[in-house]
């Protein structure tokens, strides 16, 4: 065999390999899902957003919740008979309003218990469509956020909360426009939170309002960190009984390699040294 070949197929195996390890990735994560499905009697959903990586260029491609997204969320929804549970994993940054509504009202309209997992974070959609589950799994660091509206990247409270500090006369139209768009998107978030909240049964519409307001018209800033403790007190219905499978299927989720690593452990659970005389 001649240099020549060898060159060529080791440009064919390095080109193949990539999608033997993509498959061999999805078959583990679908076996994953199959046990926490058959575990729980329910239709296990992963809706998880890491930075991924094209195999060969190694360029960085960003996910968030977006049309494709909400399409293949409500074809799973569709497919799953009324009676039976969904369990919804989410790990994402948030995404576009329109997919995420879509999500959470065809999630609010499933006749049968919706449960969220929330291993990491779900902010901004991600937290909207939480507010669809019937219960909230969060393990005990992660955080839900905000749902105020972003036009591009600035949050549309603080664009109308600088136009009332100025005089409207000396005002350009654009900013006018930017303004009105801004309120028109606070009042349709708003509503939309509040219209997801009704099916909550443990919240009275008073509590629901209240939550909606809170969450949608800028009362922080948008990546601010809502946890454990403070969803309940909001009174959503958390809890913190996690299931190893969603841990277990995060970890098939990496993030992209970087060139350095910055988190270096050992990966196997660590227990407490046993005193002498105990058996392990």
């Amino acid at each position: 065999m001649s240099i020549f070949d060898f060159f060529w197929l080791f440009f064919i195996m390095t080109s193949v390999w990539p999608i033997i390890q993509k498959r061999i990735l999805e078959a583990q994560r679908l076996r994953l899902m199959h046990d926490l499905e058959k575990k729980r009697g329910s239709r296990v959903i992963a809706l998880i957003h890491r930075q991924e990586t094209m195999a060969l260029l190694g360029f960085p491609i960003f996910r968030y919740i977006d049309i494709e997204d909400s399409e293949e969320v409500l074809r799973a929804i569709k497919l799953t008979d009324n009676n039976i549970p969904i369990d919804l994993i989410l790990h994402t940054p948030g995404g576009l309003v329109l997919a995420a509504e879509q999500i959470a009202k065809a999630l609010c309209r499933h006749p049968a218990k919706v449960t969220v997992f929330v291993p990491h974070y779900a902010m901004s959609g991600g937290t909207l469509l939480s507010l669809a589950a019937n219960e909230i799994v969060m393990d005990e660091n992660a955080v839900l956020g905000p749902v105020d509206p972003q036009l591009g990247d600035q949050p549309a409270a603080s664009i109308l909360r600088a136009i009332e500090q100025k005089d409207v006369n000396r005002v350009d139209d654009r900013t006018l426009i930017l303004a009105d768009v801004s309120r028109k998107a606070i009042k349709q978030v708003r509503y939309t939170v509040q219209e997801i909240l009704s099916h909550q049964t443990q919240l009275e519409a008073a509590k629901a309002e209240a939550l909606a307001d809170l969450l949608a018209t800028g009362t922080w800033t948008h990546d601010y960190p809502i946890s454990v403790e403070e969803a309940r007190q909001l009174g959503l219905p958390v809890s913190t009984d996690m299931p190893e499978e969603v841990y277990k299927l995060m970890a098939l989720y990496r993030q992209a390699a970087q060139r350095r690593p910055s988190v270096s452990y050992i990966p196997i659970p660590y227990q407490p040294p046993l005193k002498k005389g105990e058996k392990s």
